[in-house]
């Protein structure tokens, strides 16, 4: 995720949605002020390569420990103050109320269907193990993005742009936050989705009921349904 105090926005990284590509896009509008949390170290070295600035400003300050967060240190290293998949509510807990309602927020969203293959194989490897049977176990928040954008199941961001159209969204963006530069995004996490196929003919019966009952609220607001080809 990114706070920008130049050109005051929030983005709220969710997950499967270019998200990674996206945040290192955006770390060039960054200054040593601003928050950017950190991302593998493969991509990091994407961000350094393009020479924009990394991570910076996500630890909490050591006023903020308390006697477990010591504790912790010696294990888990510092303490954050934000994180890669932060959520509104956690955000908007983190920061001062003027920046919560000042800043624009956006993120974005993706084709619940196609984001579980997506995230099926992100989160697996060879001799990979049926869609179907991962995708009945595999933890509710990996497959909606949901509860990121939203609190008390009610959208708080300025604008939800959409993993399919997402070409024109980032123009919009740039446009409305009036960005010096486009948002030409380098290509992060790539190569690890094999099959290209339509998700229709991936995923079973059992597998799309999954992701139907998961994303239901996704799926209402943004109006996604299921197109067999």
């Amino acid at each position: 995720m990114i706070i920008n105090h130049t050109y005051k926005f929030i983005f709220l990284k969710t997950r499967k949605t270019a998200g990674t590509s996206l945040e290192i896009a955006l770390s060039q509008f960054c200054t040593a002020a601003d928050v950017i949390t950190p991302i593998r170290w493969q991509d990091e070295r994407i961000r350094r390569q393009l020479g924009y600035p990394g991570p910076r400003n996500f630890r909490a300050p050591l006023a903020d420990y308390q006697f477990t967060d010591w504790l912790r240190l010696l294990y888990r290293g510092p303490k954050r103050k934000f994180n890669t998949h932060f959520s509104a509510a956690e955000v908007k807990a983190a920061v001062d109320p003027a920046i919560w309602h000042g800043y624009y927020k956006f993120c974005f969203e993706r084709n619940p269907f196609d984001k579980a293959i997506s995230r099926y194989y992100w989160n697996t490897r060879e001799p990979r193990p049926p869609i179907d049977a991962y995708l009945q176990t595999v933890p509710e928040i990996l497959l909606s993005n949901w509860e990121i954008y939203t609190i008390a199941d009610e959208i708080v961001v300025d604008f939800v742009g959409r993993y399919e159209r997402l070409s024109d969204d980032l123009a919009l963006i740039q446009a409305t936050l009036d960005l010096p530069a486009p948002l030409n995004l380098p290509r992060a996490k790539g190569g690890y989705r094999k099959n290209r196929d339509h998700y229709s003919r991936v995923l079973n019966a059992a597998a799309r009921q999954r992701i139907e009952t998961v994303c239901a609220k996704e799926i209402a607001q943004f109006g996604y349904q299921w197109e067999a080809l």
